[in-house]
């Protein structure tokens, strides 16, 4: 099989590609120029964007004794994740770009890019596991739960996931994969994880949101809308937030306040008790399906964060609509956020979280 591996210049690409090479398969290296000036998109081991990244990327490659090139998706990664992220907050919604990522460019872009070359598949470092049964191809989650990473998958289709390959997800551990890459002389073994947002190289959104949207003054409310401080954007809050909020009014029972909604149309975020960021109901949008669509109502479990713990829901399907009702309260929700269902531990399918309600 000729098998194009993204090749990210961590550890966990590299070994994914090594894998493939011991299993015969004809494997190609190519790693994703996403910035047109790396330096800016990270420094140190935040992201997977630098010219550092490019270099390991290409010595994995040449210890490997594979072919290797460096793909430029700069514009399609600024168009279809940065400008998407940006233009989420400013509507008052908390998207996960890591997702969009992986639907318009690993799997959608390098995918189709692969194959008008002849590849028949993409492989990546992911942690997560692919079953073939009555010729449909499932995903399931990782061997080792602590790494999984099936949630940040959930926007895969089945024509997508047909062509994929995650050659890490049976049993590996990570130290498991740092010990082989050392026995194989890869110099990424020790290379610490990458972490954060790539394209937000301090890891300060708020900041980064700041030199993008710019400023607009406007007031932080109590749920009985009385003002309570007041912040430079609306974009710069997140429902759950704790953390600078810099209120000028303390609460009058002394307990801390969290961000429970923003309302770019006002330019106001409304802070209350976290007992008011308990929800039991999802709406959703844009639902994507690993394999068929399922309308109608079915027991699954739901997740909204890459490391959140899965909870009990009822699924209910209505075409481009989504409702999911959770068997027990869930609290920081944020509209913008994709929330990730599954059968055990099989993967169903996703969607946009455009409301909550408790």
């Amino acid at each position: 099989m000729r098998v194009l591996a993204a090749m990210s210049g961590g550890v966990d690409s590299a070994v994914a590609a090594a894998r493939l090479v011991d299993a015969g398969h004809d494997v190609t290296g190519v790693h994703l120029a996403l910035s047109r000036n790396p330096q800016s998109y990270r420094s140190g081991s935040r992201g997977c964007c630098s010219l550092e990244d490019s270099n390991d990327a290409r010595r994995a490659a040449d210890n490997l004794g594979i072919p290797f090139y460096v793909w430029d998706l700069s514009e399609r990664f600024d168009a279809e994740v940065v400008q998407d992220f940006l233009a989420e907050y400013a509507a008052g919604r908390t998207p996960n770009p890591c997702l969009r990522c992986n639907e318009r460019i690993k799997f959608a872009a390098v995918l189709e890019r692969g194959l008008a070359l002849g590849f028949d598949a993409v492989a990546t470092g992911h942690y997560a596991r692919l079953v073939e049964a009555g010729g449909t191809v499932q995903l399931w989650r990782a061997g080792e739960q602590h790494k999984d990473q099936s949630y940040v998958l959930g926007v895969l289709e089945q024509d997508q996931l047909r062509h994929a390959l995650f050659p890490l997800g049976e049993d590996a551990s990570k130290a498991a994969v740092r010990a082989e890459a050392a026995a194989r002389g890869l110099l990424v073994a020790a290379k610490p994880d990458s972490h954060d947002i790539c394209f937000i190289p301090t890891g300060d959104t708020a900041g980064f949101l700041h030199s993008r949207l710019g400023s607009r003054t406007g007031d932080i409310l109590d749920p009985d809308g009385e003002v309570v401080g007041a912040h430079a954007g609306a974009h710069r809050f997140t429902v759950g937030q704790r953390h600078g909020l810099h209120l000028s009014v303390p609460a009058s029972d002394g307990r801390p306040r969290y961000v429970l909604a923003v309302s770019p149309a006002s330019n106001t975020v409304t802070v209350g008790p976290r007992e008011l960021l308990a929800v039991r109901s999802l709406e959703a949008i844009r639902p994507r399906w690993t394999e068929t669509a399922r309308p109608g109502s079915w027991r699954g479990l739901a997740q909204w964060r890459a490391h959140s713990d899965p909870v009990p829901a009822t699924v209910t399907s209505r075409g481009e609509a989504v409702v999911v009702e959770l068997d027990e309260a869930a609290h920081g929700i944020a509209p913008g956020q994709a929330v990730v269902y599954y059968e055990g531990e099989r993967v169903v399918g996703s969607a946009t979280i455009s409301a909550t309600a408790a």
